[in-house]
């Protein structure tokens, strides 16, 4: 599709559907101020920019997040810090570069975790500025002080408590991962005393089933890897044995998370609070639930998006039913962008079709290219926000301090070191995007502008799975307005915009900060 045939359809679904909600986004007339929003921040795995229906999705249909969209501001240009669940994670929270912290790449189940206790966090900020405070979902940033030191029968910290949530419902590491349990607080959930849980990613438990020596009796067949231990009869990366009845069933996985969600919400309402909802769809294992099969012409990849976008309703119906709809800020968006074949035998590559996982953008997850980064990204607050679409640059790494300052909570020099303020922006009284956008996955690209700089090296290309592609020295140049695809390096034609952008990623890397001190 033409950009500006692109830009046409995204403003027409996200927009003319529902003009009538335009009328309640606005204040009072008159009226300067609203009490503290409550923040809802739903993210989704693996959802790439064009596997939404409002981004131009085909094959799927997103209703829930459809409507969101219609009634709130849909972006164009908003980006995750990293192509990998682990670091975009990580900034998110931290409104850091996970690049500038060694320990930050996708984290083992068994990981220690990668954030300090003590420094400032988004949660911490909005619990200092009286918000209760919950993360229900994927975490993956790891636990406890040692990695391969938990003692997953006793109290498994520092975790999410640690770090600013008042309650948390996790799975610690993804669905590919053992422990496949969840965790609530401190304690794996439903655990037998008489049945202790024992983990490891050096070598198998004698007498447990694999993926390899059972791949027979497997309902879900690996392609690489995901070949260790089998729960539910799937393949995972690491070695478990005991815990059986506290193990999850991958079925029931969106509805015990968003009941979780729910609860959250409907215990915390007299105050404001955030929620952190980090689901686990669109990830590997896709396993959706027998209600979603067959809900898109894609396969179980297609399913679990109608699943994950069942869950946005399914938060948005428990808001609509405490009348907490109008001044709840609620965001919907993605750690990364998209990919088919990562690890399981599902169908995504042969059932894609004419879906675009992408949208017109170049590769997904594991890539510097615009695929691996460029995600959707919804806001949604009537008390606040008028519906539209914007093309304004925006990060993750900057909802920290967006939210500091929303809540009037300052931040010290030292806190969230790379996050800018741009509340305005995200709420979409200012047009003015970030001056540049850094990429990462293994090494930096960066857009500027129209420009877009990928550095020399070898990078991932493609979706299914991803597969190498050598750029040479000095790197390359993409004009990404006029070539989305990033298919034409203009390198040789504009040289000095190479060295201006390659200086610029060098001067990000050494600065240590790019949030100008109070």
């Amino acid at each position: 599709m033409p950009n500006g045939s692109r830009r046409d359809f995204l403003r027409t679904t996200a927009v003319a559907l529902t003009g009538a909600f335009a009328g309640r986004c606005r204040l009072a007339e008159g009226e300067d101020t609203v009490q503290k929003p409550n923040i809802v921040l739903i993210y989704a795995d693996d959802v790439g920019y064009g596997d939404l229906s409002c981004y131009g999705a085909v094959g799927v249909k997103t209703p829930n997040i459809d409507r969101l969209a219609s009634q709130g501001l849909l972006f164009t240009s908003a980006y995750a810090t990293s192509a990998t669940c682990t670091p975009s994670r990580y900034s998110l929270l931290t409104g850091e570069y996970a690049w500038r912290k060694p320990g930050t790449g996708i984290a083992a189940g068994n990981a220690a975790l990668v954030i300090e206790p003590g420094r400032a966090t988004l949660p911490s900020l909005l619990k200092q500025a009286g918000y209760a405070t919950g993360v229900v979902g994927k975490w993956h940033l790891g636990l406890g002080e040692k990695t391969g030191e938990q003692d997953w029968n006793g109290e498994v910290k520092p975790g999410p408590l640690e770090l600013g949530f008042d309650y948390s419902f996790i799975l610690p590491a993804t669905g590919d991962r053992i422990p496949c349990v969840y965790l609530e607080n401190h304690r794996v959930v439903g655990l037998d005393p008489a049945d202790p849980v024992s983990v490891s990613y050096r070598q198998p438990f004698p007498g447990e089933p694999n993926g390899v020596t059972d791949r027979g009796k497997l309902r879900m067949d690996w392609s690489h890897g995901h070949n260790q231990s089998v729960v539910n009869g799937i393949g995972r990366i690491g070695y478990m044995k005991g815990g059986k009845s506290a193990r999850w069933v991958d079925e029931d996985m969106a509805d015990v998370l968003a009941q979780q969600a729910i609860g959250f919400i409907e215990r915390s309402k007299s105050k404001p609070f955030f929620l952190y909802f980090a689901t686990h769809d669109i990830h590997v294992p896709r396993v959706p639930h027998a209600r979603f099969a067959g809900k898109s012409t894609m396969g179980p990849r297609g399913d679990a998006i109608v699943q994950f976008d069942w869950q946005v309703g399914a938060v948005g119906e428990a808001l609509d039913k405490h009348g907490l709809t109008d001044n709840t800020l609620l965001i919907v968006t993605s750690d990364n962008g998209p990919v088919l074949d990562d690890g399981y035998v599902d169908q995504a590559v042969e059932r894609v079709g004419r879906h675009r996982p992408a949208g017109p953008y170049r590769a997904g997850k594991y890539s510097v290219f615009e695929g691996g980064t460029r995600v959707p990204f919804v806001v949604r607050w009537p008390a606040r926000v008028k519906p539209g679409v914007t093309e304004a640059k925006v990060s993750q790494v900057d909802l920290a301090a967006s939210l500091a300052a929303l809540v009037e909570t300052e931040l010290a020099p030292a806190d969230c070191p790379d996050s800018l303020n741009m509340l305005p922006t995200f709420l979409g009284t200012s047009a003015e995007g970030r001056a540049y956008i850094v990429e990462h996955a293994g090494g930096l690209s960066i857009r500027k502008g129209d420009w877009k700089y990928v550095p020399p090296g070898a990078h991932a290309d493609g979706l299914c799975p991803p597969h190498k592609i050598a750029i040479d020295k000095p790197g390359a140049l993409y004009n990404i307005a006029e070539d989305p695809a990033e298919a034409n390096d203009l390198s040789a034609q504009r040289p000095e915009k190479l060295r201006e952008l390659g200086d610029l990623v060098e001067q990000i890397r050494r600065s240590g900060r790019s949030r100008p001190a109070a």
